[in-house]
């Protein structure tokens, strides 16, 4: 169980799933982001994440404004230190924006969206300490944090009265790195987790392999990331399972990261309804013992921390 439970201002349990708005105001224009949000709405997504960073700050902006009607019942998530750090001021100035964006006098949960060798974890987590005090952050978060990383940072949180309740790693089935120690870690740790990037910048959509385009084929980290050839023969593998299954491929993918133990839910997203449906879908399957096999087999398990193959 999480530290905390994630809670919505109203005093309800907020959506295991949850609806990442990084295509608000980029890929998707304001029309397509509403209908996204009113879709997500609809299967019962209480949970939205997104981050100072995004599309220039339109994602912010936009969620702020779908998300204005029904406040108490959602719970927002929002990022900041992507870029400039996380220093004390840079936290301050940006999440100021933030809720400016947003609309909002506070927001449920504040990650640190990378981490900073050059701030003392001192200095942040005593910024992090006085937002909630004042009622501004109800939790903290980190992503794209190492498994050691977030240890470190957790020891200082505690030394100032609080503590890292949620972490968002990247996983899915071909980026499988946080079953080594990140998953365990949150397991043992009490620390709810909430992967993004389930489908793979869409990889594991199958879309790729029927000649369709988008961040592989858009945005050259995303290509880089994706690059491998096995990871495109996991995703031919991934479109065939799910014809014998009758599953889209997406809602496999999504399925299969909701079924690790120790993750809380998913962070799910598209730029239009159609492309989210599919995702949507695995909120309503749970994968039997032969199906979750036959899918860890599409891809290699990492190796254990101590690199001992015998312990596999």
């Amino acid at each position: 169980m999480p530290n905390a439970p994630l809670i919505t201002a109203d005093d309800q349990p907020a959506s295991r799933f949850v609806f990442g708005t990084m295509q608000f105001g980029g890929r998707a224009d304001a029309a397509a982001s509403q209908a996204l949000f009113e879709a997500s709405r609809a299967a019962g997504i209480t949970h939205f994440d997104t981050a100072h960073v995004y599309t220039d700050g339109a994602s912010e902006t936009l969620l702020g404004r779908f998300a204005a009607p029904e406040r108490d019942r959602l719970f927002i998530a929002t990022k900041a230190g992507y870029k400039g750090g996380a220093a004390r001021d840079n936290i301050l100035r940006t999440f100021d924006e933030s809720r400016t964006r947003l609309g909002m006098d506070s927001v449920d949960l504040l990650y640190l969206h990378r981490w900073d060798g050059d701030t003392p974890l001192e200095e942040t987590f005593e910024t992090l300490a006085g937002l909630q005090d004042r009622g501004l952050v109800r939790h903290v978060g980190v992503s794209n944090y190492a498994a050691w990383q977030v240890m470190k940072a957790q020891a200082v949180a505690r030394s100032f009265g609080t503590g890292i309740d949620v972490i968002q790693p990247m996983y899915n089935l071909v980026k499988r790195q946080a079953e080594v120690e990140i998953l365990p870690m949150a397991a043992t740790e009490g620390i709810a987790v909430q992967p993004y990037s389930p489908l793979g910048g869409g990889l594991l959509s199958g879309k790729y392999a029927a000649g369709g385009s988008g961040r592989l084929t858009e945005d050259d980290r995303y290509a880089a990331r994706y690059a491998p050839d096995w990871m495109h023969e996991a995703a031919a593998g991934l479109v065939r399972l799910a014809g014998e299954t009758g599953h889209d491929p997406a809602t496999l993918a999504v399925a299969w990261v909701a079924a690790h133990p120790a993750v809380t839910g998913p962070i799910v997203g598209a730029r239009s309804v159609a492309q989210l449906d599919p995702s949507l879908a695995a909120m309503g399957l749970t994968l039997d013992a032969d199906l979750k096999a036959r899918l860890d087999a599409l891809a290699p398990a990492p190796a254990p921390a101590t690199d001992r193959l015998e312990e596999a």
